[in-house]
């Protein structure tokens, strides 16, 4: 499923892309930003030395923050400890309240 995406609502920039490339990167603006104005989200690609293929990339990776971003998370089911560790964990207290009280001092009588 591929995002149809109207031309108002973006805003390309075009800057030279950084990183190793020689003198065709170095010359050409060929690292595109693409910004989506009702949401304010950006994406960019420089890892071309063609701007076309950059802008394919930028525009896919738009989409795939607007996926993303319009995803409903499901809500979560709290856990319930189970009867078993329940016990234990009581059982456990119970231990260590015992080794307490066998620490403190008995009482002068």
């Amino acid at each position: 499923m591929s995002i149809v995406f109207d031309p108002t609502e973006l805003e390309f920039d075009f800057f030279r892309g950084s990183g190793p490339g020689g003198q065709h990167r170095n010359t050409t603006d060929s690292g595109v930003r693409v910004r989506h104005l009702p949401t304010g989200l950006v994406a960019q690609a420089t890892e071309s030395r063609s701007q076309l293929r950059n802008r394919e990339r930028a525009l896919e990776r738009l989409a795939e923050l607007l996926e993303r971003r319009n995803q409903v998370q499901k809500k979560r089911r709290p856990t319930t400890i189970p009867h078993a560790e329940r016990r234990r964990r009581l059982e456990a207290k119970k231990q260590c309240s015992a080794r307490k009280k066998q620490r403190s001092t008995p009482d002068a009588e």
